[in-house]
């Protein structure tokens, strides 16, 4: 079967909404049903999606997805904001900017982009909108810096990377952390030339942060001391050797569990199970992408096609910084139309072995795919981050995304700094 069909169907069927897991299950089968010679079976995809499963570094997903869910319902967002707006509420742009680093720091506890979303919106968007600002721009803001959430470390995608790459985790999270403050810093940059041009109302943003400075510093750091220790805890314990990924994973389930419990007792023993219930299917859908895409990358690579696309973009595009700019293109349009998960588990074995060729570290490559998929998150048309974001103020996606659309400039900015300046990501390897 000819590779160009295969990704012809695959298209169609994404276009037409077949769900991506059951669209990989029936492109991974076609090449069998239409050419009876091919060597891959039912038997052999069926071993394939398990053994996909089996591995202990995917144990981490489904781990920092309950424990960021349980650090929302526990309102550990809200303790980071605090800490942040104490400190920076009284500049220019002081609170969008707060917004932003609870985000990067909320990122740090989750790894996941929607999650971060979620949890920093539902608090901060009315905060935002109650301060006068606009609920777009607003809005708008918690979507774009949600997708730090998928840079900094610990990063669900950085995982799948290190999976279908082979590429260290731990050296991956050290990679993802100058690139992901940068980005921080550009979305603050822009914030505050926002503020600027349009103004805010600092009347009402004195009296909110004077409520914050009656409390006193100590009491605010007091109040948030364990959900600022949690990213430590996480990064601590892997960085250090004390634990995988994995472990970390675990370790923050149970701190986040024993936070809300018994320290801010924000979380009751009665709403556990709806909370499992809630991760469970969160991460369902995910495992049946992976199993599938796991089966699918196979079927590709029996099909030779990493190798013709290596060869194909080798022998056409000459210089690295073309083959580089091509490569961000394509991962920039792919972002647009493909969740993060299979994207990176089908594109990672295609193409790998072409940033090699030209002597790119994979680690760095890993930052750079990461990057271009969190642009997806706030792109239409299938920006999670926008989705999520809308169903929190009923603001239009499209008018979202029109206002997110000079930070998204921002980011790309970011995008180039990180492909063709190798130290930002390994800087700290």
């Amino acid at each position: 079967m000819p590779a160009v069909l295969l990704f012809l169907i695959f298209v169609i069927l994404l276009v037409i909404a077949i769900p991506v897991s059951i669209t990989l299950g029936i492109t991974s089968v076609l090449p069998s049903i239409f050419d009876p010679s091919f060597t891959v079976g039912a038997k052999y995809l069926i071993r394939a999606m398990f053994g996909g499963l089996d591995s202990f570094p995917l144990l981490a997903v489904p781990m920092f997805v309950l424990s960021g869910i349980l650090m929302a319902k526990g309102g550990i967002s809200k303790k980071l904001f605090d800490v942040f707006a104490y400190f920076l509420g009284t500049f220019t742009a002081g609170i969008p900017c707060a917004v932003i680093v609870t985000c990067l720091f909320y990122g740090a506890i989750s790894g996941s982009a929607p999650a971060t979303v979620a949890a920093v919106g539902s608090m901060t968007i009315p905060i935002l909108s109650g301060l006068g600002y606009d609920l777009t721009f607003s809005t708008a803001i918690v979507a774009v810096a949600g997708g730090l959430g998928v840079i900094i470390p610990p990063s669900i995608p950085f995982i799948m990377y290190g999976m279908a790459s082979g590429a260290s985790v731990s050296d991956l999270f050290l990679a993802g952390i100058i690139p992901g403050l940068m980005i921080g810093a550009l979305l603050m940059l822009y914030a505050i030339c926002y503020c600027k041009r349009h103004g805010e109302d600092q009347e009402r943003i004195q009296a909110e942060i004077q409520i914050l400075h009656d409390k006193g510093l100590l009491r605010v750091l007091k109040e948030s001391f364990f959900a600022l220790l949690s990213p430590v805890i996480i990064l601590g314990c892997i960085y250090s050797g004390v634990a995988s990924p994995t472990e970390a994973a675990v370790i923050s389930v149970f701190y986040a569990l024993i936070i809300s419990l018994f320290v801010y007792r924000s979380i009751h023993p009665k709403d556990i199970w709806g909370i499992f219930v809630e991760a469970i299917r969160t991460y369902t859908p995910i495992l049946f992408i992976l199993a599938t895409s796991t089966a699918f990358s196979r079927v590709l690579t029996l099909m030779q096609i990493p190798q013709t696309v290596s060869t194909f973009i080798l022998e056409h595009f000459h210089s690295p910084v073309s083959i580089l700019l091509v490569l961000n293109c394509f991962l920039l349009i792919v972002g647009m139309v493909m969740d993060t998960t299979p994207a990176i588990l089908i594109l990672t074995p295609i193409l790998l072995p072409i940033v090699e060729a030209i002597g790119m570290n994979p680690v760095q490559f890993g930052v750079i795919m990461v990057v271009n998929l969190a642009i997806g998150f706030v792109t239409p048309p299938i920006g999670v981050n926008l989705f999520v974001a809308s169903s929190l103020t009923d603001v239009p996606v499209m008018e979202i995304a029109k206002k997110a659309m000079p930070m998204i400039f921002f980011f790309l900015i970011a995008l180039l700094l990180i492909t063709f300046v190798p130290a930002i990501s390994l800087g700290l390897l």
